[in-house]
């Protein structure tokens, strides 16, 4: 019987030392809402599905991404509301979601039009600026795991626009959820008549707009091209946002696991743009096929509207733009277009 004791005590001990939690405790699931007000069926719905997946393979369960895909959780103010009071734990927001948890209009100042103008000094802007980005937000109650970028801003109009005044003698249909645009075009001089997302072909049809500035993938999708023919060939401004998670739900993951999330989200992030930059490619051309005429805008041209914009950008800042960044930005793309 002493035998068997001790062949019991020693049984238990080496299984706390092998098996640390015992094999038959349930684990512990931590379920991570994540709300979206994109469409599944685009290449960030996908992103999302996918990165749920691999959540849940690398941390064998104990970390449960759920996706409320196509806009089921409300509208981005509902979401950051929700983000708030942990109903749900995780949000892709907007550049205008971003903006509204920094407050100082830091992430605004990267949509500035016309400030940033291809895909590489995007880069370069992000690379410089990404992490004190990242901790202004998460000093805000958040955590940032991933960007997104989602392609260029261009206008597209019923009567073809090369020059500033070719716009300004259109009537210009405005998202009111994009201020720090709105502001800017209200400042040069545009005709700005507030239109919502839904509603753009009813007023390009009732003539009630006659452009619009676009990223050319909603353009493609909602038709907009059908009315709207042309399309300056200039970009105006980065079409950005984010994937961020409350402090709460940060916090409760396990240490162990939060290295490998990390690296799976940034990797998306990654994959993401190089998918965003070929779907953007892709509708352009799809849309030119289809009766859409580019406006190939020449250097001369282009520096038109960049002289424009920049003679009310200073009544602007410290407003829409935060002042400090913008010169941050400028400084830095001056740099890098001298050595080009």
């Amino acid at each position: 019987m002493k035998h068997f004791k001790r062949l019991l005590i020693f049984c238990i001990i080496l299984g706390v030392v092998l098996f640390p939690e015992p094999v038959f405790a349930q684990r512990r699931k931590l379920t991570i809402k994540l709300a979206s007000l994109v469409p599944e069926k685009t290449p960030w719905g996908t992103a999302l599905n996918r990165m749920a997946a691999e959540w849940g393979a690398v941390t064998n369960g104990e970390v449960e991404l759920l996706i409320y895909h196509n806009g089921v959780a409300g509208s981005e103010g509902d979401v950051l509301r929700k983000l708030k009071g942990n109903q749900i734990q995780a949000a892709i927001l907007s550049s205008f979601g971003l903006n509204s948890i920094t407050s100082n209009n830091e992430i605004m100042t990267i949509s500035c039009p016309f400030l940033i103008r291809n895909n590489a000094e995007l880069d370069l802007v992000l690379n410089d600026l990404k992490p004190e980005l990242e901790e202004r937000i998460n000093r805000e109650g958040f955590f940032t795991l991933a960007w997104s970028k989602a392609g260029w801003v261009r206008f597209f109009s019923k009567a073809p626009v090369f020059v500033p005044a070719d716009l300004k003698r259109q009537k210009l249909g405005i998202n009111e959820q994009e201020p720090a645009l709105m502001d800017a075009f209200k400042a040069m001089g545009y005709q700005l008549v507030p239109v919502a997302m839904n509603q753009v072909l009813v007023y390009l049809n009732g003539g009630m707009i006659d452009a619009v500035y676009q990223s050319p993938i909603n353009v493609g999708g909602l038709q907009i091209f059908g009315i709207a023919k042309n399309m300056a060939s200039i970009n105006i401004a980065p079409f950005m946002g984010g994937i961020v998670m409350n402090q709460t739900a940060w916090r409760a993951i396990p240490e162990r696991h939060k290295p490998a999330l990390l690296r799976i989200a940034k990797r998306l992030e990654a994959e993401l743009d190089t998918s965003i930059q070929q779907l953007e490619a892709e509708a352009i051309a799809t849309m030119h096929r289809y009766g859409l005429i580019i406006n190939e805008l020449s250097p001369v041209q282009e520096q038109i509207w960049y002289d424009d914009v920049n003679r009310i950008i200073p009544s602007l800042l410290d407003t829409t733009f935060n002042r400090e960044l913008y010169r941050r930005i400028e400084t830095l793309l001056k740099a890098h277009r001298s050595g080009q």
